[in-house]
């Protein structure tokens, strides 16, 4: 890729991060903004908003990326639904296009962060890798053979709404699917099973938290599971065990290189990638079963470098 600078915006769905990416990952402006309980139309606002100030910031930048937690028609640039956003069918690449006078490219968020992943990050060199986003909900992006794949109109991979438990709970947002590894793995799903556990178990960790009034979320699970607190711990290896059991499904379709995991969650580290990784050595058919499984290098930086660089590319293919 040419050492142009583009911009990248990863819209998620509690934040908005804009940078300028040039030559290499690192960002040459940031900025972050929350992002949460907006309309269409202000989402709309938000994204124009954001992505002129880094074009103030950085005249130079010839195009935009932005990846958006949602299906899409790639080709047409089209959210076509969203789960934690409002932004069903909505034509989001002709509006900023229209309203900002430059070249934008639309895609979801989760393959904007495998294609920096693979570019700059732990699958760079691979042909064939899998990313999962664990954050507000969990999204999935697809490396195949050296490209993004994203079936007949963009809207493949959402490798978090692999059925994990058939008579599971519903799953969260507008999704209508019951038992998707999103309602058991992403952080949302994490801090409600921090609170059923706090309740069960009132004198544990999370117990004692809960009772002085502090919220529970997935950043409290991990610091209590890190201290040795069994509740917390037990969260934990739950996780662990659905989100290893999703992952055994994909390698065995699949056969990737390595499994990336990002997003917020993956602060917890070793935390969550030894019950994952143990689940996925015992259930996986052989050789899928020695399939790497690491975190994101690029942490959550990997969406807006992402869409930066498919900036690019999408600019290039036009010259």
């Amino acid at each position: 890729m040419n050492q142009v600078e583009t911009i990248g915006v990863d819209l998620g769905g509690t934040k908005l991060a804009v940078g300028v990416i040039g030559d290499g990952p690192e960002a040459v402006f940031s900025n972050e903004v929350s992002s949460g309980g907006y309309s269409q139309e202000a989402v709309v606002d938000l994204l124009a908003g954001q992505i002129g100030e880094a074009r103030e910031a950085h005249p130079g930048a010839a195009a935009a990326g932005v990846g958006i937690p949602a299906t899409m028609d790639f080709e047409a640039g089209h959210a076509i639904s969203t789960v934690n956003l409002d932004l069903a069918d909505l034509p989001v690449r002709d509006m900023l296009t229209e309203r900002l006078g430059m070249p934008v490219v639309i895609d979801n968020d989760a393959n904007t962060a495998m294609l920096a992943e693979a570019v700059y990050g732990a699958a760079r060199g691979s042909r064939h890798a899998l990313m999962l986003t664990l954050g507000t909900g969990i999204g999935g992006g697809i490396w195949l053979d050296g490209e993004i794949f994203r079936g007949v109109r963009g809207a493949g991979a959402e490798l978090g709404h692999v059925v994990v438990e058939i008579d599971g709970p519903r799953c969260q947002g507008n999704c209508p699917g019951y038992g998707c590894v999103e309602t058991f793995a992403s952080g949302t799903a994490i801090g409600r099973q921090g609170r059923e556990a706090a309740q069960r178990e009132p004198e544990s960790a999370l117990g004692l938290l809960a009772a002085a009034g502090q919220e529970i979320t997935a950043r409290e699970v991990a610091s209590a599971a890190r201290g040795g607190d069994r509740a917390a711990s037990g969260v934990i290896e739950r996780v662990g065990h659905y989100l290893g059991t999703a992952l055994v499904s994909l390698v065995n379709i699949f056969e990737p290189e390595v499994i990336v995991l990002g997003g917020g969650v993956m602060r917890m580290g070793d935390l969550l990638l030894d019950p994952v990784r143990r689940e996925l050595r015992q259930r996986a058919l052989p050789p899928m079963n020695r399939t790497e499984v690491v975190a994101a290098e690029l942490g959550p930086d990997a969406g807006m470098i992402g869409a930066a660089a498919l900036a690019r590319i999408e600019l290039e293919k036009r010259t």
